[in-house]
């Protein structure tokens, strides 16, 4: 095993064999983490975004903020029961994607999972951003360095996943876990706080803020709807990775639609009431919290804020509040904050690869994305999310802020599509359902279903009205731009199919095989390869050399002669000094004049133990392969030559094989000295 071997072993763990594939399936406490990390997390930063957008029209606009609130809260709740739905009639995993094509047509589940993709990607970005910003907020010298600190964590990230979704999951649990228990203990607290009438005041109450031009008193009743749809779209990011669990549902131990539906609830459940009580206890506790880059419009009596004010997200300020005589409750508080942020893009990373490995299995993405790697995990589609969610950090500099306003947008088309979808497959499973219960059921999940679609349908016209200048255009770009590429994969794996699909033309034998054999020197991997040619009995046979030097060319001239090895020398006069160029167009001048014939290249070639001496062998040979590979009726063959450095490379792998490792003898891959293998 080599070293590339041996610190992939360490990164990702022992390789697992397909059949062990059911031993990384997930239970509802392990995939309650593992999918609802991304929803749950919204909680840190989808009440900052309605606090930012209606601090526009100054403090007082924050009277709305609980209506905001329960407005959000009804579509999420509207959303999970969809679907819970959609997790029963649909428990392969396609989730929206499958939904969509299966109801609606190829194009409408094209549209959804390139708003799938879109969506995972800045789920990613926003989650690790918004986790970097509460890094530099407890570490200043991260300050000004936030893309870094958000790449790096990308990459822990994704070689986690690479280890499988089971690992992945129970190293998740816990954090998630302890995020639940420590925003939900500190909003309890603050409740019976409030009850009682001892609530403090959060850090921010005692400024002022001053409403951007254009808003504040003098607002129109429009203007104010207006702001208000605004904070109501920002406030909807609570509901991105809802969706993950439709996607995820093989994940789950049987029975996996009744699991992952369960799971679906308790996800609800617990992000409705961490959000409504995260926004009821910021504005009660006087609140005051504006978009960072508008630092200017705070002031203190009457005052600007100091230079280099730093203004701590709103869960910071209630956690410092809350627990004021107790600061390790605050600081648990904000380190698991930080954590799931940061964990909060594993739904993606969960969610991602296998929507790539369907689409990849209906032609729409590279079949490389279907393929699992040494872990049963979708290698390549983890690798591909996390160099987009990189290329999208160093971007928009890893500032939350600006890549908001490029979410949520995907997820409301993919949900819109998707409720559709399944309000036409009640529809059509209605019409061959006589069974009068199934039919209360298929009747009810309908309903249920149209009720979603009106919800999402309404917060997508808002979120495209209110964000479409701010940056959802972007989104929608990106959108456009996976589909013309899903569909341009598409029909090029559609044409390849029917170019090479198989008729009569394509048992006729050529007639003729002319081989020619490309000779440098007269050396033993030539003599080899025409050995190994002469073995084909093809119709003709010849040597071939290219002439850059007289002097060299008549020296093999006479070795040829006098070795008299019965088959005829070509020489092939380059004045330019070039080698590939001629014996192609030898090739193909041999190929011209016998169209129903092939002509076999033979081509000596040095097998090296060590990378550098790659380097130094077989340049020409390679270039001179890139260009017949093009050449129809050529045929190419490599006739390898072995030097010792590489026997010495295989001998040493056999002993590194054969070298005893503990468990070997129990695994039964040796014997003891008596020859018996394990008991």
């Amino acid at each position: 095993m080599g070293v590339g071997d041996v610190s992939k072993r360490i990164l990702l763990g022992r390789k697992l064999r397909s059949s062990q594939l059911g031993e990384t399936l997930l239970p509802k406490r392990i995939a309650l983490p593992v999918f609802a990390s991304d929803a749950l997390s919204s909680v840190a930063y989808a009440p900052d975004e309605v606090f930012i957008m209606l601090s526009l029209a100054g403090a007082s606009a924050y009277v709305w903020s609980w209506k905001i609130g329960i407005a959000v809260a009804l579509v999420m709740a509207a959303v999970v029961a969809s679907y819970r739905q959609t997790v029963h009639a649909y428990p392969s995993g396609g989730g929206d994607y499958e939904v969509a094509t299966v109801n609606l047509g190829a194009n409408a589940g094209v549209t959804v999972a390139s708003a799938l993709l879109v969506d995972y990607v800045l789920t990613v970005a926003v989650s690790i951003s918004s986790g970097a910003q509460y890094a530099a907020g407890a570490v200043p010298v991260l300050v000004g360095h936030e893309a870094m600190v958000a790449t790096v964590f990308v990459v822990v990230l994704m070689a986690i996943n690479l280890r499988g979704i089971r690992e992945s999951g129970t190293f998740f649990a816990i954090p998630t876990y302890a995020f639940m228990v420590a925003i939900l203990g500190m909003c309890a607290w603050g409740i019976i706080e409030l009850v009682v009438g001892t609530l403090p005041k959060v850090e921010s109450a005692n400024l002022h803020i001053t409403p951007a031009p254009g808003h504040g008193s003098s607002m129109t009743t429009l203007a104010l709807m207006f702001l208000l749809a605004r904070a109501f779209s920002s406030g909807c990011a609570a509901l991105t990775g809802v969706e993950a669990i439709s996607n995820g549902v093989p994940a789950f131990r049987k029975p996996k639609s009744r699991n992952a539906a369960t799971t679906l609830l308790f996800l609800g459940m617990i992000a409705i009431t961490m959000m409504l009580s995260v926004i009821t206890l910021a504005k009660e506790m006087g609140l005051r919290y504006v978009d960072p880059a508008q630092l200017d419009r705070l002031s203190i009596n009457g005052h600007p804020v100091p230079a280099g004010f730093d203004q701590n997200p709103v869960i910071a300020q209630i956690a410092r509040a809350v627990f004021i005589d107790f600061s390790p409750a605050f600081y648990a508080v904000i380190t698991v904050t930080g954590i799931i942020l940061v964990l909060a893009a594993n739904t993606a990373f969960n969610g991602f690869p296998v929507l790539g490995s369907i689409l990849a299995k209906d032609g729409y993405a590279p079949r490389a994305l279907g393929s699992r790697g040494d872990r049963l995990a979708y290698s390549n589609g983890i690798v591909f999310l996390a160099v987009m969610a990189i290329i999208l950090i160093q971007v928009f500099n890893a500032e939350t802020t600006r890549l908001i306003q490029l979410y949520i947008v995907g997820v409301f088309v993919s949900f819109n599509l998707s409720q559709l979808g399944m309000i036409r497959h009640w529809t059509r499973e209605l019409k061959t359902q006589s069974d009068p219960a199934r039919r209360r059921h298929m009747h009810r999940s309908r309903t249920i279903n149209a009720v979603g679609l009106t919800f999402t349908a309404v917060v997508l016209v808002i979120v495209l009205i209110t964000k479409f200048l701010a940056g959802a255009w972007i989104t929608i770009l990106a959108m456009v731009v996976f589909f013309m590429i899903m569909k341009g994969i598409r029909r090029h794996y559609d044409n390849v199919n029917e170019e090479l699909a198989a008729d009569e033309e394509d048992k006729v034998m050529p007639t003729r095989v002319h081989a020619i054999v490309l000779v440098s020197k007269l050396h033993k991997p030539t003599l080899r390869a025409l050995a190994f040619a002469k073995a084909t009995r093809p119709n003709a046979l010849e040597g071939v050399y290219v002439s850059t030097d007289p002097e060299a060319t008549n020296r093999l001239l006479e070795e040829w002669d006098e070795r008299n090895l019965g088959v005829p020398l070509k020489v092939l006069h380059s004045p330019y000094r070039e080698l590939v160029k001629p014996i192609v167009d030898y090739a193909m001048e041999i190929k011209k004049a016998n169209p129903r014939g092939v002509v076999a290249v033979y081509i000596p070639e040095y097998v090296v133990g060590r990378w550098w001496e790659q380097l130094l062998h077989n340049q020409t040979a390679l270039r001179l392969k890139g260009r017949l590979l093009f050449a129809p009726g050529v045929m190419v063959t490599s006739v390898p030559y072995q030097l010792r450095s590489s026997q010495i490379a295989r001998e040493r792998a056999e002993r590194s094989r054969r070298r005893v490792r503990a468990g070997d003898l129990r695994r039964g891959q040796v014997t003891d000295r008596r020859g018996r293998g394990p008991r």
